[in-house]
């Protein structure tokens, strides 16, 4: 799910490296068409999952140069580079273990109980499925990752708290860096 498309594939196949070299993750790569197409590019860093300002015009400078090179397009694009936010999107199958206790939307590809849109609570992973409690459900179903087209976390006061709380720490992890500036 990190890649939807042919292209997609391609363009994380370029970008992926170029990231983890630079301490980060691709969460999703989407190209959207319209007048111009659209390169979407979703990264965090592998640490804590954060992404700064200066992360994303790194990162974007980088790709682009390589890009640029390997065409994987042919036609004109812009590139835009964010973190995936706080309704991130689940990609991966590690996603559902590490944000397990948190409220989800999940779609399917497929119709499962006369339904494609499911929403609980992440419940973790077992072997290649997800748990989740269902919303209204008392018993934990079990989706196959490989049936979802689609899945997002959705914004709870524990979400934001839990932001808020990464980014205290990373804060709090800058300011007690060592000063590498030399005096003068």
């Amino acid at each position: 799910m990190k890649t939807k498309t042919h292209t997609d594939k391609r363009i994380l196949a370029i970008a992926d490296p170029i990231a983890k070299d630079m301490g980060l993750n691709i969460v999703r790569v989407r190209v959207q068409s319209g007048r111009r197409k659209t390169v979407q590019i979703m990264a965090e860093r592998i640490s804590d999952g954060l992404l700064g300002i200066d992360e994303c015009e790194n990162l974007s400078r980088e790709l682009t140069a390589t890009l640029d090179v390997e065409d994987p397009i042919h036609d004109p694009f812009i590139l835009e580079v964010s973190s995936p936010g706080m309704e991130r999107p689940l990609t991966a199958l590690e996603d559902f273990k590490h944000y397990a206790g948190y409220k989800a939307r999940v779609d399917l590809d497929r119709l499962v109980e006369g339904r494609k849109r499911f929403r609980g609570t992440l419940a973790g992973i077992d072997g290649k499925n997800i748990d989740i409690d269902l919303d209204g459900e008392d018993e934990t179903a079990q989706i196959p990752f490989d049936w979802i087209s689609e899945a997002k976390l959705l914004i709870t006061d524990e979400l934001i708290k839990a932001g808020q709380s990464a980014k205290d720490a990373a804060y709090k992890n800058l300011d007690n860096k060592p000063d590498t500036q030399e005096n003068e």
